[in-house]
């Protein structure tokens, strides 16, 4: 009698001709976050933004949750005009609302490390992180002064 194996993934996530089911789960929870601050700016949402930065943080990996909860206080703290929020999911902290910094978990796209601390701006957004910037960040966190008195991320 034979047997047929399905696959845990989905077709369009190994064939190229679409997005994967992360990527269009992402584009949802985007559409829900813009939804959401369309309903903010009317006054009709009573969703608090840093209890879905924190709810997103909590939901993490225990790996990830930990970088990410550190990660958060040390941006709140050293950046207390930056706005805790989310962006396609992720916790991300956000300036006259344009996000900043995101942090993406590791196991979200099934990467090594987590992209920490990820610069919108200047166009670096989603390099991989490296064995030197995964250990420049624990330094960073573990509040190592490699810099000089400077403050980097």
């Amino acid at each position: 009698m034979a047997t047929s194996k399905s696959s845990p993934k989905s077709s369009s996530s190994d064939s190229g001709a679409g997005f994967s089911d992360k990527e269009k789960a992402a584009m949802k929870q985007r559409a829900a976050e813009l939804k959401e601050e369309k309903a903010k700016k009317s006054g009709r949402s009573k969703k608090d933004p840093l209890q879905d930065c924190l709810d997103a943080i909590a939901a993490m990996e225990p790996e990830d949750r930990a970088i990410a909860e550190r990660l958060h206080e040390v941006i709140t703290t050293a950046a207390p005009d930056l706005a805790p929020k989310t962006w396609y999911g992720f916790p991300s902290y956000a300036k006259d609302g344009k996000v900043l910094v995101f942090f993406q978990p590791a196991h979200k796209f099934d990467t090594r490390y987590g992209t920490q601390f990820t610069p919108i701006d200047n166009g670096s957004i989603y390099y991989t992180p490296n064995a030197d910037s995964v250990l420049a960040a624990q330094l960073a966190l573990d509040a190592a002064d490699a810099a000089g008195e400077s403050l980097y991320f």
